[in-house]
């Protein structure tokens, strides 16, 4: 069933990100960013809630939103690699959202047309959202880039160590009509990172041997970690409830 697919793919890659980007309530560098990043993480989880209930009426077999969020296993999930990417510091952790959000804000706006009524509706809130999540992102990356020695380095470290998971952002195409063609969104991709870096002033590596699998259900070792964290209320006591 590839709407299921895409759809179940789309709502990992939101509770994931949103998951770890969460991490950092109470750990940010400034009280700011530790009001503005749980929310920031919100915005993703509210968006794969509603995700993950549509796959399930889609899939038909009396499972819920819950249940897919919290109780299927790690080969199961087919989130990105590179939303799965621990934060590491905080230069990691903006360009980790600017390459997701800068992907995710031109496929939502693609997605308002959309002739399925769920998608559509999830696209009119989402675009708005990463529309935001770019702008705060991308802020910080060019202040870090073209920041200190010390932050200018960090920052072009996490270009090194992220830019080879972000071709699987354009792999995999949902049912014509309903999901926009993800490698059409490639040129909007590549010219914002490209007007960012320019002004952080830092440079695009050349990726020899991206890095892909997310969507197969080949994760790193670091997903598992975080599942086991995220799913440990729902397994110590099924069925619990707020």
């Amino acid at each position: 069933m590839p709407l299921l697919d895409e759809v179940l793919a789309l709502a990992d890659d939101h509770l994931i990100l949103g998951h770890r980007i969460s991490e950092w309530c109470g750990h940010a560098p400034m009280l700011e960013e530790d009001l503005a990043l749980p929310n920031m993480g919100l915005d993703l989880i509210g968006t794969a809630r509603t995700l993950y209930s549509y796959a399930a009426e889609i899939e038909g077999k009396g499972r819920t939103e819950d249940d897919l969020a919290f109780l299927r296993v790690e080969r199961e999930y087919r989130n990105l690699l590179l939303v799965e990417r621990p934060n590491g510091d905080f230069a990691q952790t903006m360009l980790r959202q600017l390459y997701f959000a800068a992907f995710m804000e031109p496929f939502w706006r693609a997605a308002l047309q959309s002739s399925d009524r769920v998608i559509a509706g999830v696209a009119g809130k989402a675009a708005k959202e990463m529309a935001y999540h770019v702008r705060h992102a991308g802020e910080w990356v060019i202040r870090l880039g073209d920041g200190t020695q010390t932050s200018a380095a960090r920052m072009q470290a996490a270009v090194q160590e992220l830019h080879r998971f972000t071709g699987e952002l354009f792999d995999g195409a949902g049912p014509e009509g309903i999901l926009p063609d993800r490698a059409a969104i490639r040129p909007e991709w590549d010219r914002v990172i490209a007007m960012v870096f320019a002004t952080a002033l830092l440079q695009v590596p050349g990726v020899p041997f991206p890095q892909t699998g997310g969507r197969q259900g080949l994760h790193g070792e670091c997903l598992g970690h975080l599942l086991a964290e995220m799913q440990y209320l729902q397994r110590a006591y099924p069925g619990a409830e707020w």
